[in-house]
């Protein structure tokens, strides 16, 4: 069975910075897609950023160039740093992946910006 497990939410000020981390265990093969969504209240989920397996990215307009993603040396880790951080930011950010054509879901991790 497979578990996307999310790490390194949590309170920073505004223009601080925030690395998430997660990782998907549980699964012999590697994921194609892997991505960081964000839900704020009252509003629907967005893609934040997701990454290929051979490296290809794609942002959202409003974190182009604050926030950048990145697969770790371990199977099926990747990485959200997320720079200059702005209360509009502030939402529960959830790692997805899509493995062998399935999609998963982490349990959200939620980061707030404020001062």
């Amino acid at each position: 069975q497979v578990q996307l497990v999310e790490s390194g939410g949590g309170l920073v000020q505004p223009g601080g910075s925030l690395r998430l981390s997660c990782a998907a265990s549980g699964s012999i093969f590697v994921a194609n897609i892997m991505a960081w969504y964000r839900q704020a209240p009252g509003k629907q989920r967005e893609l934040v950023a997701s990454i290929r397996d051979g490296g290809f990215t794609v942002y959202a307009d409003s974190v182009r160039g604050q926030f950048t993603i990145s697969r770790g040396n371990a199977k099926n880790t990747v990485f959200l740093q997320m720079n200059s951080l702005k209360p509009e930011d502030t939402a529960v950010y959830y790692c997805y992946a899509s493995i062998n054509l399935l999609n998963y879901w982490g349990q959200g991790t939620q980061v707030t910006v404020s001062s």
